[in-house]
């Protein structure tokens, strides 16, 4: 639902016109009604700004580097880079969703089992890339999980321990 547009005074002189717009998401298995000022808002932000979920995180904000990863429909996507109106109708799931510290997602487990997480920035988006992996390979190689696992940047150096929990996770590996 439109609201109506609202004009803003830019600091350089001018005006623009926003719009706000009432949206429905299904993120977690719950359905959060909002109202967002532009709907070029990134999905990132609704999650994280709107509503407190930060297991995505702001990394690059060009949808490069995977910190923003999110599953739409079990798909990854970058949500930084997805406007929250695109998920209107979609099923999202962060991080937050796949499991709970009582009850933790096999990748979930798996990272803390092999001790995959440093600094902990990329681990949101290596974890979301691998459970979209999962969802359509349940046995992948090596090789597999690495080339998932490709565009998700990580400067710690725990790759052979993400390629390791993965692999675990998805095939009992240890």
């Amino acid at each position: 639902m439109q609201v109506g547009p609202r004009l803003t005074v830019n600091p350089g002189g001018g005006t623009q016109v926003n719009s706000r717009q009432s949206i429905s998401l299904d993120v977690n298995g719950r359905i959060a009604s909002l109202t967002i000022d532009d709907p070029a808002t990134p999905l990132l932000y609704v999650l994280r700004n709107d509503l407190g979920l930060h297991g995505p995180r702001f990394g690059c904000g060009l949808g490069q580097c995977g910190a923003c990863t999110v599953l739409l429909d079990g798909s990854a996507v970058r949500s930084c880079v997805l406007p929250a109106v695109s998920a209107v109708g979609h099923r999202v799931v962060t991080l937050e969703g796949l499991g709970s510290p009582e009850k933790p997602h096999p990748l979930q487990q798996a990272f803390i089992d092999e001790q995959a997480v440093q600094c902990g920035y990329c681990i949101n988006g290596m974890i979301m890339q691998a459970a979209a992996l999962m969802s359509s390979n349940k046995n992948p190689t090596d090789a597999q999980i690495k080339q998932a696992l490709a565009y998700n940047l990580c400067r710690c150096g725990t790759h052979l321990r993400i390629v390791r929990a993965v692999s675990r996770a998805c095939c009992g590996a240890a």
